[in-house]
């Protein structure tokens, strides 16, 4: 799936800075997957471009013990597990502008730390009650990558986070649960959300405001 190119291009932008293993844990599922197959095939080609990338396999439906173990609610999903699990969770087919923020979350969970500033860190770590996010994108949306990478980075920063990715076009019940009309939209612990992109340091302060709220 991947050029000579793109692949010499991910060795040299990404996996050259990973300094830890990363484990995809991917999820699969035999009926109504529209891209499972493409999906454990570019695995398959970005872990023979590092030895500290794995991929294991798990099938969504009978794997019951690894979906438990990482909190998955459907499939196709790629939980993004280095020395521990920071609660990267990615779910559909990471492509398009999505394949850049997807490689920098391996980046992140290799080094167990991000590229946020320390100001944004201190406060991502000063939650005190658990953040799940969820972060609605497709493919061809060019303002999604960032508010999924902002996600994944508060995820690696706070023990308190958990940052879903969700390609919306492959999941269209969850897009129509949360009302999704268009991408990026962002969903923070079920109750409160918004549209369009942010900025790392606007999504903390939303986050900041629904916590006192809630």
């Amino acid at each position: 799936m991947l050029s000579s190119e793109v692949k010499k291009a991910v060795q040299e932008r990404f996996f050259s800075k990973l300094e830890s293993k990363v484990t995809l844990h991917f999820f699969t599922i035999e009926f109504d997957c529209m891209y499972c197959g493409e999906i454990a095939q570019l695995y398959s080609e970005l872990a023979e471009l590092s030895p500290l990338l794995e991929v294991e396999v798990h099938d969504f439906e009978r794997d019951r013990d690894a979906v438990r173990c990482f909190k998955i609610d459907a499939a196709p999903c790629t939980a993004i597990v280095g020395e521990r699990d920071f609660g990267l969770r990615f779910y559909g087919i990471p492509a398009g502008y999505e394949f850049r923020s997807f490689l920098q979350a391996i980046v992140d969970a290799s080094r167990g730390r991000t590229g946020l500033p320390d100001e944004l860190r201190d406060r991502a770590r000063a939650f005190r009650k658990p953040v799940e996010l969820k972060v609605f994108v497709t493919p061809t949306c060019p303002h999604c990558p960032s508010m999924a990478l902002a996600a994944f980075q508060l995820a690696v920063e706070s023990d308190m986070v958990e940052a879903k990715v969700i390609e919306a076009s492959e999941f269209p019940q969850l897009a129509s649960k949360y009302g999704v009309m268009a991408v990026p939209k962002t969903i923070v612990n079920d109750v409160a959300g918004f549209e369009g992109a942010a900025s790392a340091s606007a999504l903390v302060e939303f986050i900041e405001a629904t916590l006192e709220e809630s």
